[in-house]
């Protein structure tokens, strides 16, 4: 052992083993050959890491730091690795640690070998930015039309290639697609070019390039094999095909490699992980040890077994189940109610009445969980209103989010055309082909005559002072404007605002996007159309929005944190609600249609990650209604209710709102609970009167439905959807086919026999 190391080796040997579990022990002392350590959430799986790094320093398995290789998914966390190893070996640092992310050490070998890549060693990495004004020049070059074929869709193409470790000569003809006509490979190799020529790459070349080099040059993968003598992998079930190949090869050499993380807990499908990587590592490394950590430090025995009930559901896993040997806790809450609004009421109503019983409550340990970003704008107005602070993580809150504010510049510039701020922010949004040129004339006209920029556009369109272009794409818009402010009187704005969004060709803009982003931004749209409904014209809505916007900044404050359950991973909180269990909603209806039963997997994972998030407390809810795409749609409850062991699971319904129907539509497929309340009539005919697309339900017909009655054949009537024949009967859920509408599911208790309608 080195000097450096026997100094700091205690005359009690490895006292730090004495402060693990069985478990937690038995991954830190394998040391030799591969290991796999299954680290189920809360089960200490960064003390196993960093004890187990260490562990191989202080026993002279490893008589150098650079002769380990661990690799994180954050410089976070390899930051945090990294101290933890130093206090464990009371040193304040080390030098010559190979530790750090995929990227970074990639480009630390990269930056030894470049000419074998064709690069210099001072080559530059280039941010996303320069990678789209890169690809904008290829297709400029190739003659591609950008308009048609958006710079950052074909960036998102060759991402993806990258992530899967394929170079242009590695992707295959039936890869291609159609961008371009088919010519995004020709494309994909004239970038790749280019980059070598600026002698430059981006983030994803740091791994495809590693791939090439240590395929081409096996004396450089030899020097690596030599080198690293142990490998530590941490959140091994994140890694894509480039971060898998990439450790394959270099673990060829000692096999001494171990990966730790949780197959339970792959969410990133969508952004390249394969969970295949970690299900297969035993067939990747015959004779591999699986440890598994199961006992939880974090959550109650209840929470755990809900959790572990609900993911055994899934087929691709490869088993583990979590146990704690702490208090059993309270079952898990599972609320019905009729619409979002409800919702955000009733999660507000019970964080206030959580801090009426607890005056020292501490809001930083409560969290709202969602599965899309657009579903935070209900809890936000619901929190502004109650004087309720909180924090929207991951992301602006919604009305800041850049296509909101987009939105709203088109509704203002209707409302007042005067508001040059709205008209200057969406004039070339999407663009108009309006140069700096143009923009510059713009201003100085409004500036010297000191009018209104709309004013200066509607001089200036009258002359020939601006490019014929240019003057015809801002005289279509000021009529698009004209026409728009006159339907404000006649159209209901929500739907004015879907008109605007569409005619504009700001949805089309997102909807020929193919970034990752692009999808989540169409469904703050459609929210942000939803969120106008609830207003009586557009002038209280944006009035309404001017006073959110105005809300003073809670920082330094304790808030409620409101986040998705992606950027919830690795984070827990006292009390968890996790909002929206609704089919379509969660699980999500595109993750679904795109990838099928493996999306349905990934989604199950997310929400046993949002159930694992909590300490003490779990709320669960879902609403019997959901406004999308501007109107009014029954919702059923997520499968992922069913799934939840009932036994750890307490039902509760909305009296005052939701009444009977909510412990109907409890996803456990019993009836026998419902009862009616006096007021459940009442609330649902309030309802009714101010244009809810609620039916009438009174006692008697919610004990027709709880009796079963509807059978296949009958005639029924749905307020959405009109008339229509059922087709079959599954429980609480009818599958009708109606006369204008086609075949839909639907709720029972959203219909009544075509008799009574009316």
């Amino acid at each position: 052992m080195s000097d450096l190391f026997a100094a700091a080796t205690p005359a009690h040997p490895y006292p730090y083993l004495d402060a693990l579990n069985e478990g937690q022990r038995a991954a830190v002392e394998a040391l030799d050959g591969p290991v796999l350590v299954l680290a189920g959430a809360g089960t200490g799986k960064t003390r196993v890491l960093t004890t187990r790094l260490g562990h191989l320093l202080m026993t002279g398995r490893v008589r150098a730091p650079g002769e380990l290789l661990a690799v994180t998914f954050t410089n976070k966390a390899a930051r945090e690795m990294k101290d933890r190893v130093a206090a464990l070996l009371e040193r304040p640092s080390v030098e010559g640690w190979w530790l750090g992310t995929f990227h970074a050490i990639a480009v630390r070998i990269l930056r030894r070998n470049p000419e074998a890549v064709g690069l210099r060693s001072n080559f530059t990495i280039l941010d996303t930015d320069d990678q789209v004004r890169l690809v904008k020049q290829i297709l400029q070059s190739e003659a591609v039309d950008e308009k048609k074929w958006p710079a950052r869709a074909l960036l998102s193409i060759f991402e993806r290639w990258k992530d899967r470790g394929l170079t242009p000569e590695k992707v295959s003809a039936g890869e291609a697609g159609d961008f371009a006509r088919g010519r995004a490979v020709e494309l994909y190799k004239a970038y790749q070019e280019r980059l070598r020529t600026l002698n430059a790459c981006d983030f994803g070349d740091l791994l495809l390039h590693n791939l090439t080099l240590f395929q081409n040059e096996p004396e450089v993968l030899a020097d690596y094999h030599r080198r690293f003598r142990y490998i530590l992998v941490d959140e091994y079930q994140d890694t894509n095909v480039a971060q898998y190949l990439w450790l394959r090869l270099l673990a060829q050499g000692h096999k001494n490699i171990c990966c730790v993380g949780d197959d339970d807990q792959s969410i990133y499908g969508w952004r390249g992980a394969e969970v295949g990587n970690i299900l297969r590592f035993e067939e990747d490394f015959p004779g591999a040890k699986v440890i598994r950590l199961e006992r939880n430090y974090r959550s109650t025995g209840r929470i755990l077994a809900a959790a572990s009930g609900l993911i055994a559901h899934n087929e691709g896993r490869l088993g583990k189940t979590l146990w704690t040997e702490g208090d059993e806790g309270e079952k898990l809450r599972l609320r019905g109610l009729w619409d979002g609004e409800a919702e955000a009421r009733f999660v507000g109503e019970e964080i206030e009445a959580m801090q009426a019983r607890d005056k020292d409550l501490d809001l930083n340990q409560i969290a709202i969980l969602v599965r899309t970003g657009a579903q935070t704008r209900e809890f936000e107005e619901r929190f502004i209103t109650l004087g309720l602070p909180y924090r929207v993580v991951g992301g602006p809150r919604f009305y800041e989010r850049m296509e909101i504010r987009d939105a709203l510049a088109y509704l203002r510039v209707i409302h007042s055309p005067d508001d040059d701020l709205a008209f200057e922010r969406i004039m070339n949004k999407p663009k108009r082909g309006l140069g700096n040129a143009t923009l510059q004339l713009l201003y100085r006209t409004a500036r010297a005559g000191n009018i209104p920029l709309t004013l200066a556009v509607r001089r200036l369109v009258e002359t020939d002072e601006l490019r014929p272009a240019a003057r015809r794409a801002l005289g279509n818009l000021l009529r698009d404007f004209d026409r728009w402010r006159a339907m404000v009187e006649t159209t209901p704005h929500p739907e004015l605002a879907e008109i605007v969004l569409e005619e504009s060709g700001y949805t089309e803009m997102w909807m020929n996007d193919k970034s990752l982003e692009a999808p989540g931004r169409l469904e703050n749209l459609k929210e942000f159309v939803n969120a106008l409904g609830e207003f009586e014209n557009l002038a209280g809505f944006l009035e309404h929005v001017s006073l959110v916007m105005e809300a003073l900044s809670q920082e330094g404050q304790d808030v409620v944190t409101i986040m998705t359950l992606h950027a919830a991973k690795g984070l827990e909180f006292d009390t968890v609600f996790l909002p929206g269990w609704e089919e379509g909603l969660f699980p999500n209806q595109r993750a679904l249609d795109e990838t099928g039963r493996s999306g349905l997997e990934e989604e199950r994972r997310l929400a046993y990650v949002g159930l694992t998030r909590a300490r003490k407390q779990v709320v669960i809810s879902f609403a019997a209604n959901r406004r999308m795409h501007g109107s009014w749609a029954a919702a059923i409850p997520s499968r992922f209710v069913d799934e939840l062991p009932s036994e750890h699971v307490a039902q509760e319904s909305d009296h005052g709102v939701y009444g009977a129907a909510a412990s109907a539509f409890g996803g456990m497929s019993e009836w026998s609970e419902a009862r009616v309340s006096p007021g459940l009539a009442r609330a649902k005919s309030r309802r009714g009167e101010t244009g809810s697309p609620f039916i009438d339900v009174t006692p008697t017909r919610i004990e027709t439905i709880a009796s079963g009655a509807f059978q296949r054949g009958d005639r029924v009537f749905h307020q959405k959807f009109g008339y229509g024949s059922i087709a079959s009967v599954e429980g609480e859920r009818l599958n009708i086919s109606f006369d204008k509408a086609g075949e839909k599911k639907v709720i029972a208790s959203f219909v009544v026999p075509a008799d009574q309608a009316g």
